[in-house]
């Protein structure tokens, strides 16, 4: 079974050492029992990576709803759900939107899912809270319910908000490049389509009946963790339910932390993410792109002893030459500069990219210098 959290107990672990961005393991995969906004408040700030929510959608139902056969539908009714105003819900958003801020690492994100009934006044709280919205991510439901009393368009999508802590929040993860090759080298878009959860995925109590009204489809789950977040990262779920978030997060190498206040759920959420193995590294490895890689000036590879003063690098004709100086720049008929201005100006260009453009001898062959810079990426690598 996965491990509960009484919150009393993670109160006590975190006053152990509250700095900021200092964080106890003892809570790191594992369930909060508590309300959200309390056992958020309880957290360590700036502790985890990113966080998807899928809060109480207020679904202001007016009372039991039965399909034209007059059978009932087992729709949404818990307590949980239900909110006395839409100023009573507002202030719920605010709150626990206000707790997530302390406790998301700057380079984080967060992730909201709601329907018509609630994900708009989410959106403006988020923005008025200055969360600044990446994009909106339409989920469309192959199999959606029906509308039974055919008075409206039949509801078949739901909304998700991916946003990061400001505007000027630039370091979040976005794993644009592995995206983009799993979805045959064609640009990922933000209208998802996915089946609503059924079938053996669904969990059920012994009575038959869905141990969670509002149960994810994993794969909507993989999605969102698979591009947002790297081996190793701790995802945060305050609103935990049947554990979904946690069960995607431990097959795909990554740290959960579940809040829930229902004891059923957490039952539930437990012993599903316990039958959980998670992949190896070779299947959870992610595929990046140039602009994933470290940065490495060209300054490095000379104080490094890869590239050494006084060497001569050409182009690969061998029709342009240039003289590396101490300083990490590089020098040709009276002109110097960066490898960039230097093959740019040697060409009669306005741009050039050093890195391809200049060669140095390795024996009797010439070879791009970015292939030392990969040298000095895989040391890099290693060093961490």
């Amino acid at each position: 079974m996965a491990s509960v959290f009484p919150l009393a107990d993670l109160k006590a672990s975190v006053k152990s050492d509250p700095r900021p961005g200092s964080r106890s393991d003892s809570w790191v995969d594992t369930i909060i029992k508590g309300d959200c906004v309390s056992a958020l408040e309880a957290l360590p700030s700036h502790s985890v990576d990113i966080i998807f929510a899928d809060p109480p959608y207020n679904l202001q139902l007016g009372g039991t709803l039965h399909r034209p056969d007059q059978s009932l539908v087992d729709a949404v009714d818990d307590e949980w759900d239900q909110f006395a105003s839409f100023e009573a819900y507002d202030a719920f958003t605010r709150a626990w939107l206000l707790a997530c801020r302390r406790v998301l690492k700057p380079t984080g994100s967060i992730w909201v899912i709601g329907s018509y009934h609630n994900i708009f006044r989410v959106g403006a709280t988020l923005q008025d809270l200055n969360f600044w919205i990446l994009n909106d991510i339409i989920w469309r439901k192959t199999n959606p319910m029906p509308n039974f009393k055919g008075r409206r368009f039949q509801n078949a999508h739901e909304t998700m908000i991916w946003a990061s802590p400001s505007a000027k929040a630039k370091g979040y993860t976005f794993n644009y490049d592995a995206l983009k090759a799993a979805n045959d080298d064609v640009q990922m878009r933000s209208d998802w389509l996915f089946p609503i959860c059924n079938g053996s995925e669904r969990l059920k109590g012994e009575d038959g009946k869905k141990a969670h009204p509002t149960q994810k489809p994993e794969a909507l789950l993989a999605r969102v963790i698979m591009a947002s977040t790297k081996p190793g990262d701790i995802v945060l779920d305050p609103f935990f339910g049947s554990g979904t978030t946690g069960a995607v997060a431990k097959r795909l190498g990554r740290h959960f932390v579940g809040i829930e206040r229902e004891q059923d759920y957490i039952d539930a959420a437990s012993a599903r993410i316990a039958a959980v193995e998670p992949l190896g590294k070779a299947e959870l490895t992610v595929m990046t792109g140039k602009k994933a890689e470290v940065r490495v000036a060209f300054n490095v590879l000379v104080e490094s002893g890869l590239i050494k003063p006084g060497q001569v690098l050409t182009d690969a004709k061998r029709r342009y030459s240039a003289i590396v100086r101490a300083d990490g720049t590089v020098a040709s008929g009276g002109e110097a500069g960066s490898i960039h201005r230097l093959g740019a100006k040697v060409q009669g260009l306005d741009a050039c990219n050093g890195w391809t453009f200049w060669h140095f001898e390795d024996g009797q062959s010439l070879r791009p210098i970015d292939d030392l810079r990969s040298v000095i990426r895989s040391d890099l690598a290693k060093a961490e």
